[in-house]
């Protein structure tokens, strides 16, 4: 196994990265979060669907205006109490998430935990969402897209650079900058095509259940491939 140094060279880990999104869990949790707030009667169903399915094939075709869909997917967080939000995520965490949960998924990050790797999910789906489901997987760090927040609620905008393509780049290497740490020996799982900024940095790229153009790029490059489903 391969490692890298704190800037004092006196302790040696590992570091493993997984995006979360139709890698570590069977759906997509942005995507499965519109809807479940479609299914609550939160948002204004035809309206809301239409622009979720948009956004979402707009991701998956690398076509997506992160900011645009920001100022869409974290709208609902400004126009609800933080009491009502915190009860709404726990009941998709029960009837969503645990549906996509992935037998393999947590097979291999039990594997990487038992190396003693320091474990990290890197995602584009927005902190609110996607830091339960961290718990979930006991995945200790957690870098997401950050939803401002001021005085006790939601502002509806973004706080710093979104984590997404070269955003993740940007957010990992921010991380690692203050944590004393380098990508040396680095791992990374993805199944997006626009993970490919990062999956180009790190020392063993993974390719899980990847989509065409990512799939594409991996044959070209030999990354390894594999399934968690």
């Amino acid at each position: 196994m391969e490692h890298f140094l704190d800037r004092k060279g006196d302790i040696a880990v590992s570091l493993t990265i997984f995006d979360l999104d139709n890698t570590l869990i069977g759906g997509d949790s942005d995507h499965l979060w519109g809807e479940y707030l479609i299914e609550l009667g939160i948002v204004e169903e035809a309206y809301y669907r239409s622009e979720n399915n948009r956004f979402y094939h707009e991701y998956k075709t690398g076509q997506l205006d992160i900011l645009e869909f920001l100022a869409f997917s974290l709208k609902p967080l400004s126009e609800n109490s933080l009491h009502d939000l915190l009860t709404w995520r726990q009941g998709f965490l029960e009837t969503k998430i645990h549906k996509v949960m992935l037998p393999k998924a947590k097979k291999l990050i039990d594997q990487h935990r038992k190396k003693g790797d320091t474990l990290l999910i890197i995602t584009a789906t927005n902190r609110f969402v996607s830091e339960k489901i961290a718990d979930l997987l006991a995945i200790p760090h957690l870098l997401a897209t950050e939803p401002e927040f001021k005085d006790g609620a939601y502002t509806g905008k973004v706080d710093g650079v979104p984590c997404f393509q070269d955003g993740k780049v940007k957010r990992l290497d921010d991380w690692l900058a203050a944590q004393g740490l380098s990508l040396e020996g680095s791992y990374f799982y993805s199944d997006s095509h626009n993970d490919l900024p990062l999956l180009r940095q790190v020392d063993h790229p993974v390719v899980v259940d990847a989509d065409p153009l990512l799939l594409a790029e991996a044959e070209k490059a030999n990354w390894p491939v594999m399934s968690l489903r």
